[in-house]
């Protein structure tokens, strides 16, 4: 009898340490990430992320942006030209390329990492008014705008495992460079004081020292294209699977 006990309770010791090494053995190789810090901007941004190997893997996001959020310009307001506060809407897609230095778990991807990234966005937005006219009368004043930026840099963050299935994707930074394609298209028939005014006016801007000597707001559609330094960072809750 005594034998029986002590054979059962070597066999439930051996299965017992059987299963604690098949789950520290897990290993997933997938994950979904919802990034939190885009929400406050009104954006909703989704990435997925693949394990290629024991340190590389690759990824690919995709965000939509709504008018909410806290970033936003404020609208012009001068004695003859008031307009709406500028939003914008759209979405973009960043693929990436990461190298996770040292595993800190049976999850493969957490821990230290770098990489590269490239980054497309689209944007639209509205730009609503109205213009006082050189005899007095109030003008509707509506203009179509479109961004479209393609950038590309490095990066280098810090996954922090919460647990086996959840952790925080800290983003520390990402600098780069990219190409800005802005398009504006006036909607409606407006005197050519009215552009005199406008271009007057923004000229006072300093987004403007990145534009084209030439560009100016007219009654064709404008366009512009610029290269400016970009930056990235933010915080992603991720799950594995």
């Amino acid at each position: 009898m005594k034998n029986s006990w002590l054979l059962l309770l070597t066999v439930l010791l051996f299965g017992t340490s059987m299963a604690q090494e098949s789950d520290t053995e897990v290993n997933y190789r997938n994950e979904i990430g919802l990034n939190l810090s885009d929400l406050i901007n009104g954006s909703l941004q989704i990435r997925y992320e693949r394990s290629l190997g024991d340190h590389w893997a690759a990824s690919l996001g995709f965000g939509l942006k709504s008018e909410e959020g806290l970033i936003r310009f404020s609208g012009l307001r001068t004695s003859r030209l008031t307009t709406n506060d500028l939003t914008y809407s759209g979405f973009k897609i960043i693929p990436e390329v990461r190298y996770y230095i040292k595993k800190t778990r049976q999850y493969r991807m957490d821990g230290f990492y770098f990489g590269a990234y490239l980054k497309h966005t689209n944007y639209s937005s509205e730009i609503n008014g109205i213009f006082i006219d050189d005899d007095g009368t109030p003008l509707d004043i509506r203009f179509d705008g479109r961004l479209k930026l393609t950038s590309w840099g490095l990066m280098v963050g810090y996954k922090w495992a919460i647990n086996k299935r959840f952790a925080i994707d800290f983003l520390i930074a990402g600098p780069g460079t990219g190409y800005h394609n802005y398009s504006i298209r006036n909607t409606r028939d407006l005197p050519e004081s009215f552009y005199d005014n406008l271009n007057e006016t923004l000229s006072e801007y300093a987004i403007f020292d990145f534009l084209d000597s030439d560009f100016r707001f007219s009654t064709t559609e404008e366009r512009a294209r610029f290269r400016l330094l970009s930056f990235r960072y933010g915080i992603t809750l991720s799950y594995a699977f």
